[in-house]
């Protein structure tokens, strides 16, 4: 009589274990970010927080391709998400650049954090959310998370463009700060890349663009980030006015 010992279901190969893999190397990217911040070596702190976006953009997408999703795995990309773009990015800002305006500085760390912190909870109440529920699945509601860190860094990409040398005045960083964590709980439409299609016919258009923008950001990464971010607002207002064209329609 020949064994056939069934798999218990509650074991996971190490494929599917990938993801939260993927999302606790970001939570390590975010909080070394951190430390490197503290430590003055802000360059490699921002690089880092930009890789943990690259992991964050990666890892859920990843669990549903593997069939791995998961409460537990939603509920740490979360949390990771709220380390790596609401507290480190601010952190790093007022450790590079607001040592002299300290008190009004971190107020406007906080206004961020918690401004982040808003903009996750109501993403992951809307995740739960029945489809009928949904105003629109093609936008978001508000800057998403990540897109937010990679904005309200722009004050460091403008000073390391010029060699180091303050260009913002540090009271208007902290109103940028605010401004940016705003945009996060507003209710701007902003579009969903997960939900973009592209056709068969400009697929080797948009893998073009994408080997471009990769070797643009490896050449001259702080000109091309300050160009990503500034297409990125051009983008948010497109949006916008696309939306009030489309509800006065």
């Amino acid at each position: 009589m020949s064994e056939n010992p069934q798999k218990p279901s509650g074991e996971l190969t190490l494929l599917q274990l990938l993801p939260n893999v993927l999302t606790v190397a970001a939570i390590c990217a975010g909080l070394s970010a951190i430390r490197f911040g503290v430590q003055g070596n802000y360059t490699l702190a921002v690089l880092l927080i930009i890789l943990a976006g690259v992991l964050d953009g990666v890892d859920g997408r990843l669990a549903r391709a593997l069939g791995s999703s998961s409460k537990i795995g939603a509920e740490l990309d979360s949390l990771a998400d709220f380390l790596n773009f609401g507290v480190a990015p601010p952190l790093l800002l007022y450790f590079w650049g607001l040592d002299h305006f300290r008190g009004i500085a971190w107020i406007s760390v906080l206004v961020f954090a918690v401004c982040s912190v808003m903009r996750l909870a109501r993403f992951n109440v809307g995740a739960k959310a029945d489809a009928t529920e949904r105003p629109d699945t093609a936008y978001f509601q508000g800057v998403p998370s990540p897109a937010g860190a990679l904005l309200v860094m722009l004050p460091m990409y403008l000073s390391f463009l010029f060699g180091n040398k303050p260009v913002l005045p540090e009271p208007v960083i902290c109103i940028y700060m605010v401004a940016v964590g705003l945009l996060l709980i507003s209710r701007i439409p902003t579009w969903s890349f997960k939900k973009t299609r592209i056709s068969r016919e400009n697929v080797k258009f948009f893998l073009i663009a994408v080997t471009a923008t990769l070797a643009a950001l490896l050449t001259f990464p702080w000109a091309t980030l300050i160009v990503l971010c500034l297409a990125y607002v051009g983008m948010v207002i497109w949006a916008l006015l696309e939306k009030r064209k489309s509800s006065a329609g």
